[in-house]
C-alpha cells in the first residue's frame, strides 16, 4: 500500500458535522472538486461536495482560509475552471484538502458553530447548477482494457488476430476532440456519416444504426510539461490531479468503415460525456490495488513497482424512452485495465509531447472478464448478433433514440464510499 494511506484526511473514522449517509458518494473522505453556479448569481464558483451540500471554496479563498498554505494568498479558485488549482501542484492540492477536511470535521467548531459563515458557504445541491469543471485543452482516449481490445479484435479480425502485435508493448491511444467533451446531462443527437458498403457499392450515408456507449474513466493533468521534456514513469503521479467518469459515445458502423488506416474520427468525435465532480487522487489512495500481470514485462520507461490499479466498481444503466425506470446492463471495475494511468502519461510524453493543466486522458472502454462486465453494447450484444434482453422487457443491439445511459461508480470503504456521482446522457434523433 502507498505511504499516503496514513494521510489523516483519508481516515475511515473521520466524520463531518454535515450529515452524510453511508451510501452517499461524498463523505468527508472524498471532497471532490467541481464548478457550480447558483440561480441568483451568474458567476461560476468552485466548490467541494460534502453529502447533499456544496462547500463554496471560492468564498473560503475570499476569506483567506488558504493563505497559510503554500498558495500564500495566491488566488486559484477565482475563476470558471479548476485549471489554476490543477497547475499549482501536489503540495498545494494536499494542503488545501487538509484545510477543507479540518473545517468540515465534526469536532472542529470554526465553521460548525458560526451560523453566518456556515449559511454563506454551505449550499444545498438542489440550489446549484453544475458546470464543466475544467477547461479542456486536449483530450486523448486510450485503449487500455485487454479484455475490450480482445473482444473487439475478435469481432473485427477473428480470434487468432484479436490483439494487434503492439498491444502488450504500448499503451495505444488516439487524439480526441476536446470541443465535443460535454458535461453530464447533455443530450446528443444521433450522428450521421458513411458506413460500410455492401460489396462494391458506394458506402451508404445517413444516421448511424449502431450508436453505442463506452464505459470509461478519465484523469486530468495537473502541472504540465515542457515541449521536448518527457514525464517519467516515476514522476507521473505528481502530474495526475484526479478522475471523472467518462462515456465516450461511439457510432460503430461509422467507426468500422473509417478506422483503417488512421483510427477513430467521426465515429467518436460527436460527443464525450464526463461527470461534474473531480475526485482527487489523494482521496482514491486507500483503494489502490494490484492490476493485471503484464506479460511480457513492459519496456524500462513503462516499468514501475507498487499498486497501480484502483478498486473502483462501476455500473451502467439504460432507460428507454417511456420505460418505468433504468436497468443495470453492465458491472465492471477500473482495476481490470491492463495499462495504468502512470503508464499512459509516461508513454504520452516520452516523445517530448507537452501536456497542459486540464488535459483529459480517458482510459478506453473498461471491460472485465465476464460477459456481464463488458463495457459497451458492441460487446454486450456481440456486434449485434446477440441482442441484450432488458429485465423490464425489450431488447437492444445498439442504442435507440430516446435511450438514456447513466454510468456511476464508487470505491467502497469501511462504512463509507468515495464516489463519483454519475454521468448521464440521452440519444436524440439525428438532425436532418
Amino acid at each position: 500500500m502507498s505511504s499516503e494511506m496514513n494521510n489523516p484526511t483519508n481516515d475511515a473514522a473521520l466524520r463531518s458535522f454535515v450529515p452524510v449517509s453511508p451510501e452517499s458518494h461524498f463523505p468527508i473522505q472524498n471532497l471532490p472538486y467541481g464548478v457550480f453556479r447558483c440561480a441568483h448569481n451568474e458567476r461560476s464558483r468552485i466548490g467541494v461536495a460534502i453529502g447533499e451540500f456544496v462547500l463554496d471554496v471560492t468564498a473560503l479563498e475570499d476569506r483567506g482560509f488558504f493563505d497559510q498554505t503554500v498558495l500564500g494568498g495566491r488566488r486559484v479558485f477565482d475563476g470558471s475552471s479548476l485549471n489554476a488549482f490543477l497547475a499549482s501542484g501536489h503540495t498545494a492540492w494536499s494542503e488545501v484538502r487538509a484545510v477543507i477536511s479540518r473545517l468540515l470535521r465534526d469536532d472542529e467548531p470554526r465553521l460548525r458553530d458560526d451560523a453566518g459563515l456556515r449559511d454563506s458557504v454551505l449550499i444545498p445541491m438542489g440550489r446549484v447548477e453544475m458546470r464543466m469543471p475544467v477547461a479542456i485543452g486536449d483530450y486523448t482516449d486510450f485503449y487500455s482494457s485487454r479484455e475490450h481490445a480482445t473482444n473487439v479484435g475478435t469481432m473485427f479480425r477473428g480470434k487468432d488476430n484479436a490483439l494487434m502485435p503492439n498491444y502488450l508493448w504500448v499503451p495505444v491511444g488516439y487524439h480526441g476532440r476536446a470541443s465535443s467533451v460535454v458535461l453530464s446531462g447533455t443530450d446528443l443527437h444521433r450522428p450521421v456519416g458513411q458506413s460500410s458498403p455492401d460489396g462494391n457499392a458506394a458506402p451508404p450515408f445517413g444516421p448511424s444504426q449502431a450508436v453505442d456507449f463506452e464505459l470509461e474513466m478519465g484523469f486530468f493533468v495537473g502541472p504540465g510539461s515542457e515541449l521536448g521534456r518527457p514525464i517519467s514513469i516515476e514522476e507521473a503521479r505528481e502530474h495526475i490531479f484526479g478522475m471523472v467518469l467518462v462515456n465516450d459515445w461511439s457510432a460503430r458502423d461509422i467507426q468500422k468503415w473509417e478506422y483503417v488506416p488512421l483510427g477513430p474520427f467521426l465515429g467518436k468525435n460527436f460527443g464525450t460525456s464526463i461527470s461534474p465532480w473531480v475526485v482527487s487522487m489523494e482521496a482514491l489512495e486507500p483503494f489502490r490495488c494490484e492490476g493485471p500481470v503484464q506479460e511480457p514485462g513492459p519496456l524500462p520507461y513503462l516499468s514501475i513497482q507498487g499498486n497501480q490499479a484502483i478498486d473502483i466498481g462501476i455500473e451502467v444503466s439504460l432507460r428507454g424512452e417511456g420505460s418505468d425506470g433504468a436497468e443495470v446492463i453492465c458491472r465492471s471495475n477500473f482495476r481490470h485495465l491492463y495499462w495504468s494511468m502512470a503508464q499512459q502519461l509516461a508513454h504520452h510524453t516520452v516523445n517530448g509531447c507537452d501536456v497542459r493543466p486540464g488535459d483529459l486522458m480517458a482510459s478506453g472502454t473498461i471491460s472485465g472478464p465476464t460477459p456481464d462486465s463488458y463495457g459497451s453494447m458492441l460487446e454486450l450484444s456481440w456486434g449485434g448478433q446477440k441482442p441484450v434482453t432488458l429485465p423490464g422487457g425489450g431488447e437492444r443491439r445498439f442504442l435507440e433514440d430516446g435511450d438514456r445511459v447513466t454510468i456511476t461508480g464508487w470505491c467502497q470503504g469501511d462504512g463509507y464510499r468515495v464516489g463519483f456521482g454519475e454521468v448521464t446522457g440521452r440519444i436524440l434523433p439525428a438532425r436532418r
